[in-house]
């Protein structure tokens, strides 16, 4: 091969050449030969692509060509597809696939996907589904079910590899070797003692390295960090990120080992909770793309109707100033501004604290400091802000009195949005209410009401 031609073999992938993701111009052939009744095309086009992909291309597909798809792919399905898969598309596909092919998927999952699987199926269709799978797994599962939501319990894997700490690097070697029941994928040996007890750990790159007649207990590492099954899987990820962790053993109440949880189920979980408070912060859910259409208008008239409720509350304050606003229509040109800078202003506030409340960089013990910050900011804005839209209203309605109205609202308001953007979601939290679903409909009444208020009050003692 010539020097051109290796470099050209060896070079790295680009943007243009490396695609990240699923190709949308391959949705579009593997939906068109599904519709023509090409079997063997769409089979071919879908062939190379991994489990997560295949996922994606389910889930972007139409319901009548999901159903060709799965029936197209029945006798091979892919189990690892399922968990990857949205929930209600998830659900679809599991109807699908009928109870005796779900069971058989279900049986070749870990046991933290299968439980995963389990959980999202209605009462009826999943006790049809246990009573199809074997009965070691279907007491597993059962088991898992009884562990509250978001629980450690939920979250682990139960297979797992323990040893007691006077084997030898050989003889774990061998059993590993011997084994049928091995996790898919794995980071540390878990050290046992008698009672079965997690004492330390042997990552898998040490147990490698080590010579076969060194003993398991003189290359462990004893400073595990247990994990409770009822912890909150917040609570979980947040100790990983804290203490650097690829998995972590689970414990019952009696402190013995029962599961594992490794760091890519903490990658979901942190993904899970970023993008769940995110969307509760504007009142829809992760679903809302494949749900039906008349379960999505229900979700969402709940949110708009507390909406409304709030925006007559602000109107009224506006009520309370009629006879200003009947007698200078300028205040009505202006009146907006003050509230949405302010509902802005008070909304970044909100999502570094909704944020930092997740992630425990805000406490009780640095509240008072970060809240004086937040007021400080909000005062400082609001002063630089007072400057440039009392200019702009003195410009243009030619009444400084008007001018210097805005500004002040322009003060009161931002740094009302500053404490408030700081305050309600930590007493949600105090209240045990998530801040991500209550916070961002108070603070917007707050800052639309102090707007409003600041603005046609000053109005009212300074220009009638």
């Amino acid at each position: 091969m010539s020097d051109a031609g290796l470099e050209s073999a060896v070079a790295p992938p680009t943007a243009d050449t490396a695609r990240v993701g699923l190709d949308p111009e391959l949705v579009g052939k593997v939906a068109e030969a599904l519709e023509v009744g090409e079997i063997d095309r769409a089979r071919e086009l879908i062939e190379p692509l991994h489990y997560a992909d295949l996922a994606d291309l389910i889930e972007a597909l139409s319901a009548d060509q999901r159903v060709l798809l799965v029936e197209m792919m029945r006798r091979k399905f892919p189990a690892e597809i399922i968990p990857e898969l949205d929930e209600p598309v998830r659900n679809e596909v599991a109807e699908l696939l009928g109870t005796q092919d779900l069971a058989a998927a279900i049986a070749k999952l870990d046991s933290d996907d299968a439980l995963l699987l389990i959980d999202g199926l209605e009462e009826a269709r999943r006790r049809h589904v246990l009573h199809a799978i074997p009965a070691a797994l279907r007491r597993e599962l059962e088991e898992g079910l009884a562990f509250p939501d978001d629980s450690a319990g939920r979250l682990m894997q139960r297979e797992v590899v323990a040893v007691p700490q006077y084997w030898t690097v050989g003889e774990c070697i061998d059993d590993m070797r011997e084994s049928d029941e091995l996790p898919s994928d794995f980071y540390d040996i878990f050290v046992v003692d008698s009672k079965h007890r997690p004492v330390g750990g042997v990552p898998l790159d040490k147990l490698v390295r080590s010579k076969r007649s060194v003993r398991i207990g003189d290359i462990m590492k004893s400073d595990l960090r247990p994990i409770p099954l009822d912890m909150d899987q917040e609570q979980v990820a947040f100790l990983f990120k804290q203490h650097d962790l690829t998995s972590a053993p689970v414990v019952d109440r009696m402190g013995r080992l029962v599961g594992t949880i490794t760091i890519d189920d903490i990658v979901d979980v942190v993904e899970e909770e970023a993008e769940e408070d995110m969307l509760r912060l504007h009142g829809v859910t992760d679903t809302d793309v494949h749900t039906p259409l008349l379960e999505t208008v229900r979700s969402r008239f709940v949110w708009l109707l507390i909406n409304l409720g709030t925006a007559f509350l602000a109107s009224s304050v506006i009520g309370l100033f009629e006879h200003a606003l009947e007698k200078i229509v300028a205040l009505a040109v202006l009146m907006p501004i003050t509230a949405s800078m302010g509902g802005n202003a008070g909304t970044q506030t909100m999502t570094v604290a909704v944020r930092a409340l997740a992630t425990r960089d805000l406490t009780t013990a640095n509240a008072l400091r970060i809240m004086w910050k937040e007021v400080l900011v909000g005062g400082i804005n609001g002063f630089l802000f007072a400057l440039i839209t009392g200019a702009i209203a003195i410009a243009w309605f030619g009444d400084w009195l008007l001018g210097l109205c805005i500004a002040g609202a322009m003060v009161f308001d931002l740094i009302a949005a500053g404490f408030a953007g700081i305050v309600i979601p930590i007493i949600s939290q105090r209240f045990r209410i998530d801040p991500a679903i209550s916070s961002t409909v108070v603070l917007t009444t707050v800052t639309d009401v102090i707007g409003f208020f600041s603005f046609l009050g000053l109005a009212t003692l300074l220009l009638l």
